[in-house]
């Protein structure tokens, strides 16, 4: 389970660190994809796979699945860590992300996201007003 967020900043190679608490579990490699709302998505090699079966064998409609396959699929990068607990991050997944300096990278779960760090506070801060509303209409009813 991959839990926190951790503030880094990307080098001029486009490498940023890791957390080390997290680095055993990635140790074998990891998938890189651009993710929903501009960040990126760090899927451990089970849950990749995990991924995979689940759109192989979904019973979604044959033309959305091709869709989501070449999108997912497509854009995906395999990488492992360095000796430093670096991976590095290929340039179309920084300028999805509209990552150029300093990052966030917050645990998700089964996943980790890599954040610019100004989207991220922003993110925040709109996740935070949507909770309190959520929270507020249900003492409404």
């Amino acid at each position: 389970m991959f839990y926190g967020e951790f503030d880094y900043k990307i080098d001029e190679k486009g490498r940023v660190p890791l957390p080390p608490r997290f680095r055993t579990v990635l140790k074998d490699g990891m998938v890189l994809v651009a993710g929903a709302d501009k960040c990126i998505t760090v899927y451990t090699l089970p849950e990749w796979k995990k991924l995979s079966d689940t759109l192989t064998g979904s019973a979604v409609v044959r033309d959305k699945i091709r869709t989501l396959n070449r999108v997912i699929f497509a854009g995906a990068f395999p990488t492992k860590l360095d000796n430093q607990g670096r991976i590095a991050i290929p340039a179309p997944l920084r300028d999805h992300a509209q990552i150029e300096n300093d990052v966030v990278v917050a645990g998700a779960n089964t996943y980790l996201e890599i954040w610019n760090q100004a989207l991220w506070e922003e993110l925040k801060r709109i996740s935070q007003e949507k909770a309190w509303q959520i929270i507020e209409s249900l003492e409404n009813n």
